[in-house]
């Protein structure tokens, strides 16, 4: 069948589809737009503005490219994420360890970058600190003065993580001052987006059971989209970030009504 022939794709789509060409080209002249998903020029001049409104691509002249700090989906198996970005997730994860104070209970979501708040928590007196991750379970073991809870549940040997309904029952016994979300994707039209069902139905559960929000997430994550929606920004505190998501792009997230917090050496 030919291109002609198939059924039009909504804006969703075509935005999704736009930057995949975009992530493959890097920069793509509106002609070349027009003609690659069979659309007028007015409608592929509609999208750019969409998705440059949301802060994931640049108008140039006669074209369009990503925006700085949008970012390719990261691999899902913990041991290609463990390396990525280190820099970036210890100065995020510093600067997230200043939101804890004495005789908090925290929840740390699975991922490296949550993972790396753990030696920051070393100084905290009477801590709990709850967690679905393995790798951060096992970290908490070297720090002797924080109370640890595991949340059991179905394991995903490859994220070394639980989630699941048995997860979400854990989490419903307690009640936690501080979430650290973690987001594989996030962006501005989408919120937080995940892969998988499981980890939206802890995730979600956490974030009820919290008095606070806060989502650690590197630049490199922004602007990529996953099936499943976890949360729209607005619902989160505070978003704990580093110096290489673009200003126009923080100012954006504000508005949404989170502050954000972005150390300035995370972007090395």
């Amino acid at each position: 069948m030919s291109r002609a022939d198939r059924a039009p794709l909504i804006p969703e789509q075509r935005h999704q589809e736009l930057l995949r060409l975009l992530r493959s080209s890097g920069v793509l002249s509106i002609r070349d737009l027009t003609t690659a998903l069979n659309v007028s020029h007015m409608t592929v001049r509609r999208d750019i503005a969409a998705l440059e409104k949301s802060g994931r691509v640049v108008s140039v002249q006669g074209g369009v490219r990503l925006a700085d700090g949008t970012g390719h989906a990261p691999p899902r198996e913990r041991a290609s994420r463990a390396a990525l970005e280190m820099p970036r997730k210890r100065a995020i994860a510093e600067t997230a360890a200043g939101l804890v104070e004495d005789g908090m209970v925290v929840f740390l979501d699975a991922g490296t970058t949550c993972q790396s708040v753990v030696p920051f928590l070393a100084a905290r007196q009477d801590l709990t600190v709850v967690t679905n991750d393995f790798h951060a379970a096992l970290a908490l073991c070297d720090l002797p003065s924080v109370h640890a809870i595991h949340t059991g549940g179905e394991v995903d040997a490859a994220s070394g993580s639980s989630s699941g309904p048995l997860a979400a029952r854990t989490i419903g016994t307690l009640n936690i001052d501080l979430c650290f979300l973690s987001a594989g994707s996030w962006d501005l039209t989408h919120g937080v987006t995940s892969h998988s069902t499981e980890k939206v139905l802890l995730k979600q559960t956490v974030m009820e059971a919290a008095s606070s929000l806060a989502l650690l997430a590197d630049s490199t994550k922004w602007g990529t989209v996953e099936r499943f929606r976890v949360t729209a920004l607005d619902r989160l505190d505070t978003v704990v970030t580093d110096a290489g998501l673009p200003t126009e792009v923080v100012d954006r997230i504000m508005e949404e009504g989170p502050s954000v917090l972005r150390p300035e050496a995370a972007a090395g």
